[in-house]
């Protein structure tokens, strides 16, 4: 199981959404989060860096890293947006 923080970033995003949408992706997140694997349900993304990956949620991607502080392994939620606009810089 993972902590999930979400970057100032992250939260920004979904506000810009419709509250329907932003819970159904906050639910998402906190489904991936409580998997033993969480690798299964991502996929790692090279051309934004090492260590970052993203979840899918309809055409939804959130990216995020995984830092771990010891034991304790912390989901780092950095951007959620359509997969139109989350791969342009």
């Amino acid at each position: 199981m993972y902590k999930v923080i979400y970057s100032e970033n992250s939260i920004k995003d979904l506000r810009k959404l419709e509250k329907s949408l932003a819970e159904r992706i906050l639910k998402k997140i906190d489904f991936f989060s409580k998997q033993k694997n969480i690798h299964n349900f991502s996929k790692p993304l090279k051309e934004f860096g090492p260590n970052k990956f993203r979840f899918r949620v309809g055409d939804y991607r959130a990216i995020f890293k995984i830092d771990k502080a010891g034991k304790i392994q912390i989901l780092m939620i950095l951007n959620i947006k359509h997969r139109k606009d989350i791969y342009s810089k």
